[in-house]
C-alpha cells in the first residue's frame, strides 16, 4: 500500500497543489495532447490531473490495470503514465500488452519500490521512461515532455535501409529478412533504426541508452546488451559470430551492414 507521505511528496507538496509555471501553454483550438493516468490512489490521480491540466494536457484516468488497458486501446491517448503496482492487472503486464498491440504508444512507469529489477524489467518490456516515488512534479513534467518529443514523428533521412537479406522500413516500422517479416519489440526496432542511421560509428552503451531509452547515465547497461543479443538472434546469419552488429571491446557497438 502506498504511504500518504509518499503521495504528498510525489506531487511536490503536502496539499498536492500544482506547481506554478509561467511557461504553461495558452489554451488553443488545436487538439490537446491526451495523457492517460493509470493509478489506483485517488489522491495521486487528483494531483496529477490538476498539474497536467494546468500544463494544457487533456487527461483521462483508470483505477486498475484492466481498465487502464481498455482505455489505452479505446481512447487513443498520446502518452500513458502507468503505476507498476495496480489491482487486477499489474502495470508491467499492462505495459507488455500495450507494447505488443500499440508499440508506438509512449509509456512512463511509476514505481514506489525503488528496486533496479523493476526498472530493468519495465524498460525491457518497452517502457519509454520511469519515475521512482516520491518524485517532484517538475521532474515528471520534464520527463513527459522529453518522451513526447522523442515520440513525435520525424522525417527519416532514408525510409528503407538494406543490408544482406534484411530490409528495414523506418516509416512503417517493419523489418523483413529474406522477404519474411521479422518480429521486433518497439525498443529492438528503435535500437536497430539508430544503428542503421549511424553506420560504421562506434556507439557507447550510454549513448545508445540516451538515444533509445532516454537516459544519459542509466544505472545498468545490461539492457543494451540484452537487446543486442535479441537483434543478433533475429538478423545475423550466425549470432555467435556477428557480421553486422559488432562488439567494440571497451567502447560499445558498431553497425557495419
Amino acid at each position: 500500500m502506498k504511504r500518504k507521505a509518499d503521495l504528498e511528496q510525489s506531487l511536490g507538496g503536502s496539499n498536492g497543489s500544482r506547481t506554478p509555471n509561467r511557461d504553461a501553454p495558452e489554451p488553443s483550438a488545436a487538439k490537446k495532447t491526451r495523457i492517460l493516468i493509470v493509478e489506483d490512489e485517488p489522491a495521486m490521480v487528483a494531483g496529477l490531473r490538476d498539474n497536467f491540466e494546468y500544463e494544457g494536457y487533456d487527461v483521462i484516468s483508470a483505477a486498475d490495470g484492466i481498465e487502464g488497458l481498455d482505455r489505452a486501446l479505446a481512447d487513443e491517448p498520446d502518452l500513458v503514465v502507468l503505476d507498476v503496482m495496480m489491482p487486477r492487472l499489474s502495470g508491467l503486464d499492462v505495459c507488455k500488452q500495450l507494447k505488443t498491440r500499440k508499440p508506438a504508444l509512449p509509456i512512463i512507469m511509476l514505481t514506489a519500490r525503488g528496486q533496479e529489477i523493476d526498472k530493468v524489467v519495465g524498460l525491457e518490456l518497452g517502457a519509454d521512461d520511469y519515475v521512482t516515488k516520491p518524485f517532484s512534479i517538475r521532474e515528471l513534467m520534464a520527463r513527459v515532455k522529453a518522451v513526447l518529443r522523442r515520440a513525435s514523428p520525424q522525417a527519416p533521412t532514408a525510409e528503407v535501409y538494406r543490408f544482406s537479406d534484411v530490409e528495414v522500413n523506418v516509416r512503417s516500422n517493419e523489418v523483413l529478412r529474406a522477404g519474411q517479416p521479422v518480429e521486433l519489440s518497439a525498443k529492438e526496432f528503435a535500437l536497430l533504426a539508430y544503428f542503421v542511421a549511424h553506420p560504421v560509428e562506434t556507439l557507447s552503451r550510454d549513448r545508445l541508452l540516451d538515444a533509445v531509452w532516454g537516459y544519459e547515465n542509466y544505472p545498468n547497461t545490461r539492457t543494451v546488451d540484452t537487446h543486442i543479443v535479441h537483434l543478433r538472434q533475429k538478423l545475423e546469419p550466425n549470432p555467435e559470430e556477428p557480421r553486422f552488429i559488432l562488439t567494440v571491446h571497451g567502447s560499445g557497438y558498431k553497425f557495419v551492414g
